[in-house]
């Protein structure tokens, strides 16, 4: 009598530890980007992956470009930005990659010196729900 028992409570324990990757808050997660230093000509390609149980994404990620504060930046050392993703077939359980792609010139230091960013993403869907803030590592973005 008590192996079932025993038995019985770790099935228990496997079970409710399952978690499913759909939710109905869309789920995004930071993966990987091309490099940790941006120099000029370059191209800096962040990767993120996504999840959303309904499939009903926004074609819009809100975007926050974070650097270290300095005299001279005019938004006290943030820049608030969207950008669109590409649509894809709505339905159940969609899962993938959005990847954010900057050239250098759009972002230049904001300080006459090498900044220090961290991007911040959030995605919403149709029902208003937002995702948790996805944050890159910090890249280093040379005058």
């Amino acid at each position: 009598m008590r192996n079932p028992i025993l038995f019985s409570i770790i099935l228990l324990f496997l079970f409710s530890c399952n978690k499913n990757k759909y939710t109905t808050v869309p789920q995004l997660k930071y993966k990987s980007v091309n490099t940790k230093a941006l120099h000029r000509g370059e191209t800096l390609r962040i990767t993120l992956s996504f999840t959303d149980a309904e499939g009903d994404l926004t074609d819009t990620i809100f975007i926050r470009e974070v650097v270290k504060p300095c005299p001279v930046a005019p938004s006290g050392g943030f820049i608030d930005s969207t950008h669109t993703i590409p649509s894809f077939p709505s339905g159940r359980n969609q899962s993938g990659e959005i990847i954010i792609t900057y050239d250098y010139s759009s972002l230049n230091p904001l300080c006459n010196r090498n900044d220090t960013a961290v991007f911040k993403f959030v995605l919403r869907d149709k029902a208003k729900h937002k995702s948790d803030t996805a944050v890159s590592e910090p890249i280093v973005i040379y005058n």
